[in-house]
């Protein structure tokens, strides 16, 4: 299992729309609106890292509206 933490900028009025769409992918654990430098934060959790990069490039960057993402993966200790 593979956890990420994806923070997502979005353009300006889109925030809303984008987060209603992600919260209802199976990869999605949890989901907040921010303030500050990134407009929302994504908890992923998927079978690989593979799969976390399938879910970041196709799926959430691909999503009209978003313009940036950082993908932060947890460590196992």
């Amino acid at each position: 299992m593979t956890i990420g933490f994806v923070l997502i900028n979005v353009s300006p009025g889109t925030e809303k729309k984008v987060f209603d769409t992600m919260i209802k992918w199976d990869e999605i654990q949890e989901l907040y609106p921010l303030f500050g430098d990134y407009d929302l934060i994504a908890k992923v959790q998927t079978s690989d890292y593979e799969g976390l990069s399938d879910i970041v490039v196709n799926k959430i960057r691909a999503l009209k509206g978003v313009t940036e993402t950082k993908t932060l993966t947890g460590a196992k200790f």
